[in-house]
């Protein structure tokens, strides 16, 4: 990728660098965007930064996508070689109901969301690369290994555009030998699409008040790896989702998927709810136990586990969607939350996003306006389809988690597949996920077994196959806002649940000579999921940036 302008100078001095349009963000939210702007004014000057070491390199997804949005931005994209090389060719979708049986769904029981005719099994973080390509052939300039960390506003409060990350601190702040200073990268238009939970969208949320009116954002943790199977096994584009066992034992709600891709692999995950209650509930721990059932252990045994991940995925739909503009900007894709939760899909929807966004960024543009609220955009995603898409599965969510599976699935069912999301009333979910755990008195431990290093892994050696590493002796980006909150409040209460929740081992509680706990965090292990984030129910870890390049290195997820 492009490193033009990015070299320190000798004394360190932070230098400022100008364009029309900045995008946070290379995912296909921010890509999208970017090569929209260059397709409608190819004179536009236009930057994305990216926090991970490479396009893709934190980038986890299924996935499976609807080409809606490539189909509009890239009509030819077979022609340019996008790497949609696997087109679905079967769906199924299973009730597990204990960890030894299942009920497969008819195929007129199915619902027309989870149909995949048309849809393509892919590598989301391969995809972005393309997409990157794409957008550098069009004169973007895209910088990778470098993290926003900082928001720049003018004097009128307006976003101006952002800071990146001093590289060459050391733990304590002081400056070593290989100390960068960041750099204030100005646009007339900045343009956020850093994914789930992204740290500086939070800030927009609370700074321009976003959220005012709506239901809060609720959240899932996909956890994702991907295997290497016989051959005998393989069916390339067969598609596989469960839900019920194991969730439905803790009571709660959760699905998983088996993707046939290539080479003989397949990508395979188990998404757990962040709205869960019982404090013991741990979501790596589940997957490792779905992995088990007699359905998917037939796919898995011989074969070879080859990458790991995990990902925070907003799931609240269009009644958890902030206000996406604010003054000198906007937020899409995830950042925002324009994930469809009953297709378990946010590609398309967050490339349409970003889409909208360089359609109304080049009107203001063509008109000389930078720096203002680019109102229009909002009527024209209500006028997409992606407002249509969002509305018509709007109570998907709600009415499984209010009523269940059975009840609430067939509600959901009725509503989205007969009625086309025409019920006469929007569901609401107005607890935030971390309000919803129960004290540890109130839940019911869950026993899981040690790992067996064939089909159920540890956290930790699941951590060292997603390529994580921190630059050593960089200041911790996992913040407690008390650092003595968790062992005088949580531990007693809650059992300390970041323990659990964590998919990769960053948070556990040791106990010194005399006795004494403390709660340690290894920060070298976090692979950016944001579920700490998330479901703290105090919400006292804070997560921010660490040096930019830093993190998980995801090669195909």
């Amino acid at each position: 990728m492009s490193s033009n302008g990015l070299k320190p100078n000798e004394n360190n001095i932070r230098e400022v660098l100008e364009f029309d349009v900045l995008i946070v963000g290379a995912g296909p939210a921010g890509l999208a965007t970017a090569c929209k702007l260059k397709q409608l004014n190819a004179e536009l000057s236009v930057c994305v930064l990216e926090k991970g070491s490479e396009v893709g390199a934190h980038i986890l997804s299924g996935a499976l996508i609807q080409t809606t949005a490539l189909d509009e931005l890239f009509p030819d994209w077979s022609a340019l070689g996008a790497p949609l090389n696997v087109p679905v060719t079967e769906d199924e979708i299973f009730y597990f109901t204990s960890a030894s049986k299942a009920i497969k769904f008819p195929k007129f029981a199915e619902p027309k969301l989870m149909r995949n005719e048309g849809n393509y099994v892919i590598s989301l973080g391969e995809f972005c690369r393309w997409l990157a390509q794409q957008a550098e052939k069009l004169g973007v300039e895209v910088y990778p290994g470098f993290a926003a960390s900082e928001i720049l506003y003018g004097s009128e409060n307006e976003v101006q555009g952002v800071l990146t990350g001093d590289m060459g601190v050391d733990i304590a702040g002081a400056a070593k030998e290989t100390y960068m200073a960041g750099m204030e990268l100005r646009a007339k238009y900045t343009v956020f699409s850093e994914g789930c939970r992204g740290h500086l969208g939070k800030e927009l949320m609370d700074q321009f008040d976003l959220r005012e009116g709506k239901d809060p954002q609720h959240y899932g943790l996909g956890i994702k790896e991907i295997w290497e199977i016989d051959s005998a096994k393989h069916v390339p584009g067969r598609v596989l989702h469960s839900t019920g066992w194991p969730c439905s034992e803790s009571n709660t709600s959760g699905g998983a998927f088996l993707y046939h891709l290539d080479k003989n692999r397949v990508a395979l995950g188990l998404i757990s709810e962040l709205s869960y209650r019982n404090t013991y509930y741990d979501p790596f721990e589940e997957m490792q136990r779905w992995k088990t059932h007699p359905t998917i252990k037939a796919y898995l045994e011989g074969g070879k586990r080859i990458s790991y991940g995990a990902r925070a995925l907003a799931k609240g739909g269009i009644q958890s969607l902030p206000k996406m503009v604010f003054p000198g900007g906007l937020l899409v894709g995830c950042d925002a939350g324009t994930m469809n939760n009953g297709k378990i899909k946010g590609s398309h929807t967050a490339m349409k996003s970003g889409m909208l966004a360089a359609e109304v960024i080049v009107e203001a543009l063509g008109n000389d306006r930078w720096n203002d609220e680019l109102s229009d955009y909002t009527q024209r995603f209500k006028d997409s389809w992606i407002y249509k898409e969002l509305h018509e599965q709007r109570n998907w969510g709600p009415a499984i988690h209010r009523w269940g599976n059975i009840v609430g699935g067939a509600i959901a069912f009725l509503d989205a597949h007969i009625l086309g999301g025409r019920l006469p009333v929007t569901l609401h979910e107005c607890v935030p996920d971390h309000e919803q755990m129960l004290p540890s008195i109130s839940c019911k431990k869950i026993a899981y077994k040690k790992p067996d290093g064939v089909l159920t892994f540890s956290k930790l050696d699941s951590v060292f196959l997603s390529n994580t590493n921190h630059t050593e002796n960089q200041p911790i980006h996992l913040k407690l806002t008390d650092p003595g909150l968790p062992l005088a409040h949580n531990l007693p209460l809650y059992d300390e649940p970041a323990q659990r929740y964590c998919p990769a081992g960053v948070y556990e509680i040791t106990v010194n000579e005399s006795g004494k706990q403390r709660f340690q965090i290894n920060a070298q292990n976090c692979v950016h999921c944001k579920t700490c984030d998330i479901k703290d129910p105090e919400q006292n870890i804070k997560w921010v940036v660490p040096e930019g390049g830093g993190g998980p290195n995801y090669a195909d997820m």
